[in-house]
């Protein structure tokens, strides 16, 4: 039903009091909403494992005094192809702000026609019109659509914040298994140039009449594991320097220049408190803000179901030479206004406010899995983080113990009395435990890395954008800006 109205001052100090009277409804604060989203969930004052107390710094520690490194980190955040994408995607959010914002502003169109006196409707008729028409935001609903997009920016930056510090924790950890990969060619190269000599002994034992061509052959056979050994480790760093030059958006061909030993652990990162993770994560940040535009596109969908109402106005001429028109007065203008009230539409705008319900549930459920997921990050990396030095501590002793015996037995056996099968088991245990003492390192310097990424702490690369520059939403009681 459109009625046209004549607009008087009346009229529009009526329509300025239903815009002053309409104040919006605002999404859950912080606190209820982790109530809301994780009734099941108490957080404890400290971490369940053991953890340095403090608040986290942005440190660059994960440079590890490398500048070829840094470097590395810079061109995967400049030519990684899922970050570009992610910046996109940020683009497209800051142009669905500025479309919602233009509703609440009027809208300006001209039409302009003529021809002379065969004209394309054959009446020589030649009009210049303006027109403009604007909606009066009365129940709040343009404004919570340009609310819901400004929350949905600030989601995407946030996002695209947390993108850019995984990527630069990705290429860290690639980085640090290329080089533990590197450390692991060089033992089992060792282990390779050892067997070769057990080799050569066991040769020369037979040709003094000591030996026999079993232990020949138990060395040639250990010889050959080795050998088999390096093949498979070498090509575990072809494939990890070929993942990080994907990261990099450089062609996987396994030429990129890494270090060629893992560097020295950093002193230990302030693990915070469990309350002040929440906060700090840009992931969860932006789950929070995608909560706020869910809740803001229901209040408008609801308010989509009650009436508009639009006022309009044109400026215009309109002349013909065919048609004797019945009001000559040029230019003329019109104000007027629209009333539409939505009567009937077979429950489709209520279907809507259902979706929209259910689409804000989903997301505070999302809300309360991103939320978990960081507090099981910080205690995974805080348990690995414990786990791993005290192995370490172990298998050190554990090599130098191997070390010795292994000593002892090559002594035993060039004077005759051992035999070679107690040099190889001693040897293969020794370079085992020295392998997985370098795996451990590397592990350690990972988990390091993952820690520092799942505090929310930075990695000294400046986003490109920062969400909380950027306003939640607009003014509530602002109808039209």
């Amino acid at each position: 039903m459109r009625v046209l109205i004549p607009f008087t001052r009346t009229g529009l100090s009526l329509a300025v009091s239903l815009l002053a009277g309409c104040s919006l409804l605002t999404p859950p604060a912080n606190d209820e909403l982790r109530k809301d989203a994780l009734p099941n969930v108490s957080v404890p004052q400290q971490w369940k494992q053991p953890a340095d107390p403090g608040a986290v710094t942005d440190s660059e520690f994960w440079k590890f005094n490398d500048p070829a490194l840094a470097a590395l980190v810079n061109e995967a955040l400049t030519y990684n192809a899922d970050l570009r994408a992610g910046a996109a995607r940020v683009e497209q959010a800051r142009g669905y702000v500025t479309v919602a914002g233009a509703d609440l502003m009027p809208t300006v169109a001209a039409l302009a026609k003529g021809g002379g006196k065969w004209s394309g409707d054959y009446s020589g008729m030649q009009t210049a019109l303006i027109g403009a028409t604007w909606e009066i935001d009365v129940w709040g609903r343009q404004r919570y659509g340009a609310r819901a997009a400004t929350d949905s920016y600030a989601s995407a930056e946030l996002d695209y914040e947390y993108a850019r510090k995984s990527l630069t924790a990705w290429v860290v950890r690639s980085w640090l298994l290329a080089v533990q990969t590197t450390e692991q060619e060089g033992l089992l190269r060792e282990m390779v140039q050892s067997s070769g000599k057990l080799v050569e002994m066991a040769q020369l034992r037979v040709k003094a009449g000591i030996g026999d061509e079993q232990d020949v052959a138990q060395a040639q056979a250990s010889l050959g594991e080795y050998r088999d050994l390096l093949r498979q480790v070498q090509l575990a760093r072809t494939n990890a320097l070929r993942a990080l030059e994907v990261l990099l958006g450089r062609y996987p061909g396994a030429e990129v220049q890494t270090a060629s030993s893992l560097p020295a652990l950093p002193g230990p990162v302030p693990a915070g408190l469990p309350s002040e993770l929440l906060e700090r994560r840009p992931d969860v940040g932006a789950a929070e803000r995608r909560v706020a535009a869910a809740f803001n596109m229901t209040q408008e969908a609801k308010a989509a179901r009650l009436p508009k109402l639009s006022l309009t106005a044109t400026f215009g001429a309109v002349s013909s030479d065919l048609i004797v028109l019945q009001n000559k007065d040029n230019p003329t203008l019109g104000l007027g206004g629209n009333f539409l009230w939505p009567l009937f539409n077979a429950g489709s705008l209520k279907a809507q406010v259902d979706i929209r319900t259910a689409e804000q549930q989903e997301a505070v459920a999302s809300y309360a899995a991103i939320g978990l997921r960081a507090f099981d990050e910080v205690e995974g990396a805080l348990a690995s983080e414990s786990a791993l030095r005290e192995r370490q501590e172990i298998l050190k002793q554990v090599a130098a113990d191997n070390r010795r015996s292994m000593e002892l037995a090559t002594v035993q056996y060039k004077i005759g009395n051992g035999d070679l099968r107690s040099i190889l088991q001693e040897q293969l245990r020794l370079y085992s435990t020295l392998m997985t003492l370098v795996q451990i390192q590397g592990e350690r310097l990972a988990q390091r890395v993952n820690l520092h990424l799942a505090l929310g702490g930075g990695f000294g690369i400046p986003p490109a954008s920062t969400a909380a520059d950027q306003p939640a939403s607009p003014p509530p009681d602002k109808p039209a800006s």
